[in-house]
């Protein structure tokens, strides 16, 4: 099994397996490969096959061959991204099978295969999400790998390739170095791409001026790019005309609605059925997708009815966090909150609840989900909060969101969260947070004792603690090596720095007073 996170490159690691293969390049021990995507199967949930039909049904060549067992080869079956599977992958209690020629659902198939109760012999390899990795009982995987994405290096390797200008290359590249939040998030190749798609338009046409610095000015950015292109393109206007036109406006609130619903149900992709249930027809999203075609793409596989998706996960929670400050601002409607969302008081006597309940209904939300689905939308709602992303955004946004009194108000909040020792991962995710508030001083505190030698670990808070994970996660230097002896040789600085061990290139760890707890850990 094979885990990264949305963007890092799974699917074209699974792509570089199969043409090596094909070509001669690697892996001639292999006499088939087979990949299938999750994207396909979803449609086929409702058909009967045996494993050879299925076999034969995408790959018509073998059934041409007249090749009807598989048993004798070296097989090689990919089943590329879980996180998108609607079969239900009932491990428990689907029924038994074991022979290659037997009919049964995509689901049960597939379970079997998994298991290793149908074609022992055959090697698989599954791709996916962290968060949709336990779908697969361990007991079934043999191996775990992770794409961790672009190294430091690798991320200036890709801006130099992608500007053959060295001074236009040499000005991005360190200003993502500014910034905390984009230079961790480069390590993503979709957002390299997103983010230099708007660093050679912010260059041309604002000379001297200010470049985005958090990760929600540069989706907006983004946003307003592809929002031109459109305005030119396809609707004859000028790049100087307003961006959002009454027409591409509906489209975008269409699709943040389709984004929100879809984020909250945990898809990345959308069926016929889904767009009908948020109102918008295949007919239309065929349009959406022909117009904004760098924010929402219609694939077609071989042998698959449309299949809707937003260009990236990041996409589609930067629309999802729009809908809600949009409908929150025109219906004072908070979408994240269950009472006020149903609650006939507040539609009869239209109760008007303040922004910094919905901005703490978003903090809380995103701290309630067990894999971290909420946390890049989170970061983008905070985002939205500000004047300066409103502005943006003018023509989008009608309603002026919340004032600086209920930003610091939200501020507040997030840090008696991360207070309260909610989970390394969480506290980071809160940081990105009051780093999109424009708001650095938990960090500032902990760089200045690290700056003068003052830092005890042995006073810090845990919110302290939380706040030096952070600066060392996003510092090159400590990441190469880490030695723990310089923080705390101890068990509970290992605990406490675990994400940052785990991001290390070498770490160091003897003469530590380390317990069997940390090996566990480790």
């Amino acid at each position: 099994m094979t885990k990264g996170v949305a963007g890092i490159g799974k699917t074209v690691l699974t792509q570089k397996f199969t043409l090596d293969w094909a070509e001669d390049r690697d892996h001639q021990d292999i006499q088939f490969t087979f990949p299938f995507t999750f994207r396909e199967l979803n449609v086929l949930r409702e058909k009967k096959f045996s494993l050879v039909e299925l076999v034969h049904h995408f790959f018509s060549e073998t059934r041409a061959a007249g090749i009807c067992r598989f048993e004798e080869f070296q097989v090689v079956f990919i089943f590329d991204g879980l996180d998108e599977c609607r079969l239900p992958l009932d491990f428990h209690n689907n029924e038994i099978l074991t022979d290659v020629t037997e009919t049964s659902s995509v689901d049960v198939l597939l379970t079997n295969l998994i298991r290793g109760k149908l074609f022992p012999s055959a090697r698989l390899w599954i791709t996916t999400r962290p968060a949709a990795a336990n779908q697969i009982p361990p007991e079934c995987v043999g191996m775990v790998t992770e794409v961790r994405g672009f190294t430091d290096p690798q991320k200036e390797e890709y801006f130099r390739k992608r500007f053959r200008d060295e001074e236009q290359a040499s000005r991005i590249i360190s200003h993502i170095k500014t910034s905390r939040s984009l230079h961790i998030m480069c390590h993503i190749p979709v957002f390299c791409w997103i983010t230099a798609t708007v660093l050679e338009k912010v260059l041309k046409t604002r000379e001297g001026g200010e470049l985005p610095k958090t990760l929600t000015e540069m989706y907006i950015h983004f946003l307003v790019v592809q929002s031109k292109v459109k305005k030119v393109k396809y609707d004859g206007g000028a790049e100087t005309d307003p961006h959002w036109s009454p027409e591409s406006r509906k489209m975008i609130e269409s699709l943040g609605k389709l984004a929100f619903d879809q984020l909250q149900k945990g898809n990345l992709i959308f069926y016929e059925s889904d767009l009908t249930e948020c109102g918008i027809k295949i007919r239309a999203a065929s349009v959406y997708s022909g117009v904004f075609t760098q924010i929402f793409r219609e694939e077609r596989g071989l042998y698959q009815d449309k299949v809707f998706c937003f260009v990236h996960l990041s996409v589609q929670e930067l629309l999802a966090a729009l809908h809600v400050h949009l409908t929150f601002f025109s219906s004072r409607v908070n979408l994240l909150s269950e009472e006020q969302k149903n609650s006939l008081v507040s539609k009869v006597f239209r109760v008007k609840p303040e922004p910094k309940r919905l901005y703490q209904s978003a903090v809380d939300k995103a701290l309630q989900s067990p894999n971290g689905h909420l946390d890049l939308f989170l970061r983008f709602l905070l985002g939205l909060s500000l004047e300066t992303n409103q502005t943006l955004l003018r023509g989008l946004l009608t309603q002026t969101g919340s004032r600086s009194q209920t930003n610091q108000r939200t501020v507040q909040y997030i840090k008696k969260k991360i207070s309260k020792n909610v989970s390394l991962e969480k506290s980071i995710n809160l940081f990105h947070c009051l780093n999109e508030l424009n708001d650095g001083s938990l960090v500032e505190e902990i760089q200045q004792s690290l700056r003068s030698g003052r830092l005890s670990t042995e006073e810090l808070s845990p919110a302290q603690w939380s706040a030096l994970v952070f600066i060392l996660l996003s510092s090159e230097e400590d990441l190469e090596v880490f030695d723990l002896k310089k923080y705390s040789a101890s068990e509970e600085a290992l605990l406490r720095l675990l994400p940052v061990v785990k991001a290390s290139n070498k770490v160091l760890l003897s003469g530590c007073n380390l317990s069997e707890r940390s090996c566990d850990a480790l």
